[in-house]
């Protein structure tokens, strides 16, 4: 009612209407309490030591950070935006590749964070300053809501692909997206690689998956649906017997009713995490608390504004996620995490790298490296530069609207480790397409 009143008729994309409570904080220090080894404020050290005595910006970060501000000095005109700029800008301009630069605003936060166990963003005197900062500009988001959040520990969703199962997270997150995916193209040939058939069915499968998702999925505690009748295997079978030799329009099934980082780690002890978190586009809403280097995210743009919509705009509702950490094992063991970030390119890349190491036996670095594609909407998939260009031509003539696409942050950025169960060693790649990196201790 509110956002109607403000004359919206769709989520924006700027601004406090996207901003929802942020849980990342609050789910750093439950995750230390449950299972971690080190006091929490410890793990705030080399992080402060970075933003007090400054580190140098990477390549392909500078070059997101410049698009950004590029974009941003167009559209966010408000005077709430100013600390935007006032933090992320020095001496008006974004940062070079290789530039040192410190973030002072940043550590003496995250100092207080650490103090604190996080309670200060919620509870606290961080909290009072979200607050302040959000009523001086009619938001909507106050220190009440901050302090109701409470971190949810949930249990895994999952589907058996080929001998192995795979992990996601459950709605509200997209996680299910690449599960039903996976279930579809189970049931489907697949031919070699690079062979027209298997890319043919692996974007029919995420096409098909994705409707569902945008029909269905939202808060579980807010719709009638059971989600997991998506993963049902009758319901699977079903959907993958809509595909044929061409590209169909997507299209929702009817089921049964009842600003991204991404790293994985593992130690010598076998325990493993695949952890991701954002702000979503980069920055998020555009919005920096004053003095806080505080940038609130925009995850409320992926709310509906149809009424009735299962994932319709409503309070203490949590938005369609993008974010999706996975995890692999085989026959009851556990083989390790993986995942790809970028937005609603992350069911993508997961299905992708999944098949390229599952079906077709490649290595994690491997699987990581090989040419990707991306779903957009309709018949639309854009594909990168050094794609198969023979596949281009067959995948054109099934009815596939392929476009190249030169910019390589369309295609997801991934990490991945693997144990071997007999000896031990951890398998690692990382994405050529950022600034991450393998790390070894």
């Amino acid at each position: 009612e509110n956002l109607h009143k403000r004359g919206l008729t769709e989520m924006p994309k700027f601004g406090f209407e996207p901003v929802t409570v942020p849980g990342a904080i609050k789910g750093w220090s439950a995750l230390s309490k449950r299972f971690g080894r080190l006091p929490f404020e410890s793990l705030f050290t080399d992080i402060l030591s970075l933003a007090r005595n400054g580190f140098p910006v990477g390549e392909t970060t500078a070059s997101y950070w410049a698009k950004a501000a590029t974009s941003y000095k167009n559209v966010l005109k408000e005077d709430y935006f100013k600390h935007w700029f006032d933090t992320f800008l020095f001496d008006g301009l974004s940062p070079v590749a290789g530039q040192v630069i410190t973030l002072l605003d940043h550590a003496s936060t995250l100092e207080e964070i650490a103090s604190t166990h996080g309670e200060s963003f919620y509870s606290g005197a961080l909290a009072d300053q979200i607050d302040a900062f959000s009523r001086k500009h009619n938001g909507f988001i106050r220190k009440a809501d901050l302090e109701n959040y409470q971190v949810e520990w949930v249990e895994p969703i999952s589907v058996h692909y080929k001998g192995y199962d795979v992990f996601e997270l459950p709605p509200n997150g997209q996680g299910i997206v690449a599960l039903e995916a996976l279930g579809i193209l189970s049931h489907l040939a697949l031919d070699h690689l690079d062979g027209v058939l298997s890319i043919h069915h692996q974007i029919e499968s995420l096409k098909l998956a994705f409707s569902d998702a945008f029909a269905y999925v939202s808060d579980p505690k807010s719709i009638s649906l059971d989600l997991s009748n998506l993963l049902d295997p009758t319901y699977i079978s079903s959907r993958a017997s809509s595909i044929g030799f061409e590209a169909i329009p997507p299209h929702p099934g009817t089921p049964n009713r009842g600003g991204t980082v991404y790293f994985a780690t593992a130690d010598k002890d076998g325990n493993m995490v695949s952890f991701i978190q954002s702000n979503y586009m980069g920055f998020g809403s555009g919005l920096v608390v004053p003095h806080t280097g505080i940038a609130l995210h925009n995850r409320g743009h992926n709310f509906s504004m149809v009424p009735n919509h299962p994932n319709c705009v409503q309070p203490h509702k949590r938005p369609y996620h993008t974010i999706i950490p996975g995890f692999l094992s085989k026959d009851n063991i556990p083989l390790g995490p993986f995942g790809v970030m970028g937005g609603f390119m992350q069911p993508q890349g997961h299905v992708q790298v999944l098949s390229s190491m599952i079906d077709f036996h490649l290595n994690p670095q491997a699987a990581l490296d090989k040419p990707r594609f991306q779903w957009m909407k309709d018949l639309q998939v854009i594909v990168e530069p050094d794609f198969n260009k023979e596949v281009i031509t067959e995948l054109l003539k099934r009815g596939h609207q392929i476009q190249i696409e030169p910019e390589l942050g369309q295609f997801g950025r991934g990490q991945i480790i693997l144990r071997n169960p007999q000896s031990k060693v951890y398998t690692v790649g990382t994405e050529k397409r950022a600034d991450g990196y393998i790390a070894a201790y």
